[in-house]
């Protein structure tokens, strides 16, 4: 990856600590910083921990630019006659628009394809689509030299956030993001249950007993975006 200093400056610059993003801010002053950025970078990656590094820095940037480029917009499922768009939501995801110097991407492609693929299913806690619901942005970029650091310290934070995983211990019920449905065959290939997944890593004293029923909580589409 070229120069990613850039990229942590303007996650510092404008990201702040629940992965809220000064949109407003970043459109106004540095929209061209970002452009040019990504126009350096290439597909290239040598060895797994570069290519996990490298393709979560790009897309969540790849997934910034194209909020810019839209901005102001209240989420990135755009609405038609007040129902959800879905053909037009898919599209934000499916249409090869994000060039590098090797061609176009699509995020889908990035994240199916060659995020995916590693067989790391922490990417879910890292990688995110511009939403409440999706896992908080971080502040830094991701590198090479500590990616499997900060992998786990996502796992981490997404796990013991009470908005995206909680035990509801008198009913014996994990609620989980929709993160856990929509990719459960990632986490399924590297245990053999969801909540074989989730509780030994939220701790919190679980007494063994009953694996826990799971269900999943209401996804937030409305943008990660600063307020005021």
């Amino acid at each position: 990856m070229k120069d990613p200093a850039v990229w942590d400056q303007l996650l510092q610059r404008y990201v702040d600590g629940d992965g809220r993003v000064d949109y407003a801010g970043w459109q106004s002053r540095d929209v061209a910083t970002l452009r040019a950025w990504l126009a350096a970078q290439t597909a290239h990656t040598e060895g797994p921990q570069e290519q996990l590094a490298h393709w979560i820095n790009l897309y969540n940037a790849f997934t910034v630019q194209a909020v810019l480029e839209a901005y102001p917009i209240a989420s990135i499922r755009p609405s038609l006659l007040g129902l959800p768009n879905w053909v037009g939501f898919l599209r934000f995801f499916q249409r090869p628009l994000h060039r590098l110097q090797d061609g176009c991407f699509s995020l889908a492609q990035i994240e199916n394809q060659l995020l995916r693929q590693l067989g790391d299913p922490r990417i879910h806690f890292a990688i995110v689509c511009a939403s409440v619901g999706c896992p908080l942005l971080r502040q830094r970029a991701y590198r090479t030299d500590a990616v499997e650091q900060q992998l786990e310290a996502d796992l981490h934070r997404f796990i013991h956030n009470p908005a995206k995983v909680r035990f509801e211990r008198e009913r014996n019920i994990l609620w989980v993001s929709r993160i856990f449905q929509w990719y459960r065959t990632d986490f399924l290939a590297v245990n053999a249950s969801l909540p074989g997944y989730i509780l030994p890593r939220l701790g919190d004293g679980i007494p063994p007993g009953p694996e826990p029923q799971v269900r999943f909580l209401p996804y937030d589409w409305s943008l990660n975006q600063q307020r005021g």
